[in-house]
């Protein structure tokens, strides 16, 4: 017998992303650094990210090989940043 997949409760991670996106637009408003708002609003993003990945795309229930295929993407996105950052900061 296959073991039986618990589903999360969609209305609740919808309220999550309902609030997290209200965040993200009043993080503008914010008397910070522009730097510091758009951390900020990454980061957001980065949960709200997250939180798709593992409950609509139900990646929560899958096997360590999916998550190493959704990681390693990201890890090149970082790797070509981090390389790429000194020319686009010091560019003339």
């Amino acid at each position: 017998m296959t073991p039986e997949r618990v589903h999360p409760n969609y209305v609740t991670i919808w309220v999550w992303l309902l609030v997290l996106m209200v965040a993200g637009v009043l993080a503008t408003r914010l008397p910070l650094g522009k730097s510091a708002i758009n951390n900020l609003i990454f980061a957001i993003a980065a949960v709200k990210a997250v939180l798709v990945a593992l409950n609509y795309m139900h990646l929560r229930s899958e096997s360590w090989l999916i998550y190493a295929l959704a990681i390693v993407p990201v890890l090149l996105v970082v790797a070509l940043t981090l390389v790429l950052f000194p020319d686009i900061v010091f560019h003339h």
